[in-house]
């Protein structure tokens, strides 16, 4: 089993920062890709940022320029850098990763963090 643990979400004003941080553990051989996703209320949930395995990042359209997704291979954690928040960045975010356990691949999804942003 892999367990994905997020923390680092909160309160902020407009204009603020965050980092979010979501570690990996368990029966793990190799992971493949890392994102954040978030979900506003009453919307689906969509893609932030996702990163290979390799560093190489990709970003939706109303992260880029703000927001800065990384990883650290050596402690399966994945991080989200967020500047300049607005009030449309409130969301809870998920930490999802591609994850070779032995038997294959599977996607694995955090709990969630709140993120809220007042203006």
């Amino acid at each position: 089993q892999v367990q994905l643990v997020e923390s680092g979400g909160g309160s902020v004003q407009a204009g603020g920062s965050l980092t979010l941080s979501c570690a990996a553990s368990g029966s793990i051989v190799i992971i493949d890709n890392m994102a954040w996703y978030r979900q506003a209320p009453g919307k689906q949930r969509e893609l932030v940022a996702v990163i290979s395995s390799g560093g190489s990042p990709s970003y939706a359209d109303s992260a880029k320029d703000r927001f800065t997704i990384s990883r650290d291979n050596a402690k399966n954690t994945v991080y989200l850098h967020m500047n300049s928040l607005n009030p449309e960045d409130t969301a809870v975010y998920y930490c999802n990763a591609n994850v070779h356990t032995g038997w294959g691949f599977d996607a694995y999804w955090g709990q969630g963090t709140q993120v809220t942003v007042s203006s």
